[in-house]
């Protein structure tokens, strides 16, 4: 074990897998004995929980990374220890890149990471990587950031071949927990507290296919599964692939009273011809025909999404068909992206990449686009009463509260409540990306 002296800091890039993992290594590192600080300048042991997915994070990473290297200039008795997906991509050659760093570890291997650092006295030893070795976090002890919610990993990896994407060399192929062994989890965090819970996978929604035919669930039923847990009062789960949300699937959604009436459903591009060349597996038919079963299927859904510009072959007409696609479906949110090409990837190498220029002009026009869409979608809302998750206090004005919504949407509001409380909100006004109103009563205890 560690002495009680020693602290820690972790710095999260990237996805909610990755937020999920630094919790868990929170978790670990505090039932070692380390105390967490908010300040990098006052840890023993600095974490990075890196992202590859795009180039920013890791241009985000890389300028922390250097922060860190002046810090253990001054004090050469800081561990740096640099885990994730970026770590799993550059493995032994991240070493060669940053020689300060002295353990590196991919998302499979957290559970080690006690032992790499040296927590059984053998003094700091530069980690394995996890690929070939995979194991679920799950068990480990968790350092939540707010006791009411919880992330519960429910697979890990991808079988898709998306042109594109990075995370099945990073995260390996897609396997599933056995459902039993989620259950537990989350009828744990229920009498730990824990009021809303989201399921996260890198495709969640075909959960369960490595399991057969030894255990036959599918992620319809894993969903009703949950909902049958006595406290948990919402659930959500991210990300799903358009073509693995299937009838099953889109029943639970309506009938499960704690799953939430949101679904984020990537869609990335609106034309057919660029989905092909990203190795989608859907076209923008199939896409809107899905949309169309859900929402008369899922009473008030609201629907987030990815999208990427300047993919390589991507017109000025494939550019439009996107646009055209997000003012068709009327998405209440989007994460919106410049293609970056990854080393490794199919993408990286296609001939047409489109000049940097132009990916800019694209980006800026389909999120003015989106906003627009997305400022309608919650000026429909005003007058409405929405049941609020309180969070916290609102980060623009501390006069106010700030909670979600079921459909995922923010909301500041003037009240009394607590945080983890469920109230009544009346909406009186909004933004592109919030709601604002005022509470009206407590739903629950």
């Amino acid at each position: 074990m560690f002495p009680a002296v020693k602290r820690y800091h972790v710095t999260t890039f990237g996805c909610q897998m990755n937020a999920h993992d630094s919790e868990r290594i929170k978790g670990m590192l505090e039932e070692l004995g380390l105390g967490e600080t908010g300040a990098q300048v006052d840890a023993d042991v600095l974490v990075f929980n890196t992202c590859t997915i795009r180039e920013k994070p890791d241009q985000r990473f890389a300028a922390h990374l250097a922060q860190a290297r002046a810090l253990k200039e001054r004090d050469p008795e800081k561990v740096i220890a640099v885990g994730g997906c970026y770590a799993e991509a550059q493995r032994e050659r991240l070493f060669e890149l940053y020689p300060f760093v002295d353990v590196a570890f991919g998302p499979g291997s957290i559970p080690h990471l006690g032992k790499w650092l040296g927590a059984g006295g053998e003094g700091v030893s530069r980690g394995q990587f996890g690929l070939e070795e995979r194991s679920f976090a799950s068990l480990l002890p968790m350092h939540r950031q707010r006791r009411f919610q919880a992330w519960v990993q429910v697979s890990m990896g991808c079988n898709s071949k998306c042109a594109y994407c990075i995370v099945p060399s990073v995260r390996g192929r897609e396997q599933s927990r056995r459902p039993g062994e989620v259950l537990a989890e989350i009828e744990g965090l229920a009498r730990a507290g824990v009021r809303e819970v989201t399921l996260l996978g890198q495709n969640v929604n075909s959960y369960g296919r490595d399991l057969l035919p030894d255990i036959r669930t599918d992620f319809g039923e894993l969903l009703r599964a949950c909902d049958a847990v006595d406290g948990i009062e919402r659930i959500r789960f991210t990300s799903p692939h358009p073509k693995d949300f299937r009838a099953p699937v889109i029943a639970a959604m309506a009938e499960c009273a704690a799953v939430c009436e949101h679904a984020h459903l990537p869609l990335q591009s609106g034309s057919t011809r660029i989905l092909k060349a990203m190795r989608r597996t859907y076209s923008r038919e199939r896409f809107l025909r899905l949309v169309d079963e859900m929402r008369a299927t899922i009473p008030d859904l609201a629907l987030s999404t990815d999208l990427i510009v300047g993919f390589p072959g991507e017109t000025e007409e494939d550019f439009l068909e996107t646009v055209a696609a997000v003012e068709e479906i009327s998405f209440d949110s989007a994460f919106t992206f410049v293609f970056s090409p990854r080393s490794g990837t199919e993408a990286a190498t296609m001939g047409g990449q489109v000049p940097e220029d132009v990916k800019r002009d694209r980006i800026k026009r389909l999120i003015d686009v989106v906003q627009q869409v997305a400022h309608e979608r919650n000026q429909a809302r005003i007058g409405q009463t929405e049941e609020v998750l309180v969070e916290g206090p609102s980060r623009t004005d501390p006069a106010f509260l700030r909670g979600r919504t079921r459909r995922n949407t923010t909301v500041n509001f003037a009240g009394t409540a607590s945080p983890g409380d469920l109230v009544h909100v009346e909406i009186d006004a909004a933004t592109s990306t919030t709601l604002k109103g005022t509470q009206l009563a407590a739903v629950a205890a």
